[in-house]
């Protein structure tokens, strides 16, 4: 074997710590080693072509590249050898930057655990073998998992570039949390009207379809090819005679049950269409308030339907769908603030949340588009906004900024004045994050035209006295103490993972975070892919943003699944895991411990034997690692070649 050894400098990212040139010293005396060099930029093209040069004059049948981490740039080296005629597995890359340079600055120690990397490396390369990757066609048609305006516009750009798409919406309409809002920053203008025109393409559209109040009960199958199993939730209203009427809304006796879509601000009742410019505009029962499903007598709207669409009898159905790719827009949910006992800790119920308050303004909220107390129903003069609630807080687990909090306080101060033109807004703060396109201005606005007074400080306590409520919290800026009397308290509470998302990804076997969100394959060149391939991110799930970056979002991973689904077949990675049935004995532990569910059980001769299914595995290793018999290699991560790298180590 001829191996050729290429040592970047990485500007100085490399070279600032690590003798480069010292290092191709030592690995030209390496095993196998016939060339060795060290190169100021591997990656650019000069590098490359100097690399697919020495390949060819040198005659060399496998390289290893020295340079920064191979989650980054190990796919460039693969294709730049693979022009020189190579195949693509017969190249190692070693990480000395992230491994070795960003660590310390003693340069003699670096260098040498440098050319420790890379011997390891030109080591298991003497072991690599060509592998070959396997085609196999696709089904174009793409599943988005949620129905917020990161979803709507991922489902409405890849069903107008020609695919199939399938929308499941665990609510029973589209809209997310954008279809609760009244308006929009920083143009402060009508919600419904942006996004309702959007929800209306997306039911009319000829190449969606549209599952409401369902969930994703199963996935499996691979990249090109996912089998979905989808729960359609039993509403106990046939939607194929449902009209949208509402005669049963107006009719249902039972008017104390919590209004989810509007947060709890006003009653509903038992059988709801969520808002008038629901889509789908159909309506459905919950069940827990209703009086026919808790009492046994009722039927009151069963009764007064016109259509006879109410089927108190109604299961829940299961749908199988195949597609080629799937996009997660799953996005957020509000922190519960009643964690906050000094906030009255949801005692007080003139101490509302953002999204309640939003509701309020809303024209097609409970009030009508009128700001209330909910204690009285009298209109405030006085409204405090307390921001980072559950936001840029450690002690409940949430460290993070939500990002948009002091932007839609901002517009709820403008709103309350428009409304409410002799009231007076404070806003507590601890910082002002306005990072988007017209957002400081925005902000300033809100002070500078409509008088909102800022107040540099945590909000310490919030307790009534009379019908009133006292803020108290600290004036950095002032170097005291404030107490501030309001009619009405609007926590601008931060955002986290939706419910239920660390058990959503373990479906699409994606990662996820510490705090629930999904994570990304690299946050700078994969921000909508993840680990698992044909599997995309947009909206909040991924980490919380404002509109403007979810909806950007959703076009980009409309987009990489387009590109994806473009092509007739696929190749699969050959990096994955084979089994010597000779050495099977049938234990299982392997099927058991595979996060892909990539082996099953097969009988040979009478007796059980595991078989990896080709397509479904990803080349994590644990069967390799879990295996008792060592029956089960990892191609391209031998049991044979990781001891090479040992032993490389230990003779150094």
């Amino acid at each position: 074997m001829k191996i050729g050894v290429f040592i970047c400098h990485c500007g100085s990212n490399i070279a600032g710590t690590v003798d480069c040139a010292g290092v191709a010293q030592r690995a030209a005396v390496y095993p196998d080693v016939v060339y060795s060099t060290d190169i100021m930029y591997a990656c650019a093209e000069p590098g490359q072509d100097a690399i697919i040069a020495a390949i060819k004059e040198h005659g060399l049948t496998g390289v290893v590249v020295a340079s920064c981490t191979p989650r980054m740039h190990e796919p460039t080296f693969r294709k730049a050898v693979e022009r020189a005629g190579l195949n693509r597995y017969m190249f190692e890359m070693a990480n000395i930057r992230e491994h070795v340079s960003w660590i310390g600055k003693d340069k003699e120690a670096n260098t040498n655990k440098a050319a420790e990397l890379v011997r390891m490396a030109a080591a298991k390369l003497r072991l690599n073998r060509e592998l070959k990757p396997k085609s196999f066609p696709v089904t174009k048609r793409v599943l988005v998992i949620g129905g917020g305006v990161a979803g709507i516009q991922a489902a409405l750009d890849a069903a107008d570039a020609g695919l199939e798409v399938v929308m499941v919406e665990k609510q029973p309409t589209i809209g997310g949390k954008m279809a609760k809002l009244d308006k929009t920053f920083p143009t402060v203008d009508c919600s419904s009207c942006i996004l309702g025109p959007r929800m209306v393409d997306v039911a009319q559209h000829p190449n969606i379809t549209l599952y409401a109040y369902s969930e994703l009960e199963e996935v499996s199958g691979y990249v090109g090819n996912f089998d979905v199993k989808i729960r359609k939730k039993a509403t106990y209203v046939d939607w194929d005679k449902c009209t949208g009427c509402g005669l049963c809304t107006e009719k249902c006796p039972s008017k104390k049950s919590y209004d989810r879509f509007n947060e709890g601000v006003g009653p509903t009742t038992a059988i709801i269409i969520p808002f008038p410019q629901a889509i789908p505009k159909k309506a459905s029962i919950e069940r827990d308030y209703c009086r026919l499903f808790n009492q046994g007598k009722c039927g009151v709207c069963s009764k007064v339907c016109p259509t006879g669409a109410v089927n108190y009898a109604m299961q829940d159905e299961f749908v199988d769908v195949k597609v080629g790719g799937i996009v997660a827009a799953t996005g957020y949910d509000l922190v519960d603030w009643t964690v906050y006992g000094e906030y009255g800790a949801g005692r007080y119920p003139d101490v509302v949340t953002s999204l309640q308050y939003e509701r309020m303004l809303s024209a097609s909220g409970p009030t009508g588009g009128h700001i209330k107390r909910p204690s009285d129903g009298k209109e405030p003069k006085n409204v405090v906004f307390v921001q980072c609630v559950a936001s840029r807080d450690p002690s409940i687990g949430r460290p993070y900024c939500s990002g948009f909090c002091c932007m839609y306080t901002a517009k709820q101060a403008i709103l309350t004045k428009d409304h409410i033109p002799d009231s007076q807004s404070y806003v507590f703060y601890m910082d002002i994050r306005s990072p988007g396109k017209g957002y400081d201005e925005f902000t300033r606005r809100v002070q500078e035209e409509y008088g909102a007074k800022y107040v540099r400080g945590r909000v310490s306590m919030i307790y009534p006295k009379g019908d009133k409520l006292i803020v108290r919290g600290a004036d950095t800026l002032m170097g005291g103490q404030v107490e501030v009397e309001a009619d009405l308290v609007v926590l601008a509470v931060g955002g986290e993972a939706a419910a239920g998302s660390p058990g959503l990804a373990e479906k699409l076997r994606i990662s996820y975070d510490g705090y629930g969100f999904f994570m990304e394959g690299h946050p700078k060149l994969k921000p909508v892919e993840t680990n698992t391939a044909g599997v995309f991110l947009a909206g909040a799930c991924q980490g919380l943003k404002d509109i403007p970056s979810s909806v950007a979002q959703g076009s980009a991973a409309a987009a990489k699944a387009i590109g994806l689904l473009s092509r007739n077949m696929l190749d699969s990675d050959p990096q994955i895991a084979s089994v010597s049935v000779n050495r099977c004995v049938g234990c299982r532990k392997c099927i058991e411990v595979c996060p892909f569910k990539a082996i099953q059980e097969i009988d040979m001769r009478g007796q059980p034997k595991a078989e990896v299914i080709e397509t479904v595995c990803q080349g994590c290793g644990l069967c390799n690692a879990t295996c008792p018999q060592g029956a089960i290699q990892l191609s391209h991560f031998t049991d044979n070649q990781i001891l090479a790298e040992v032993e490389a180590l230990c003779r150094f």
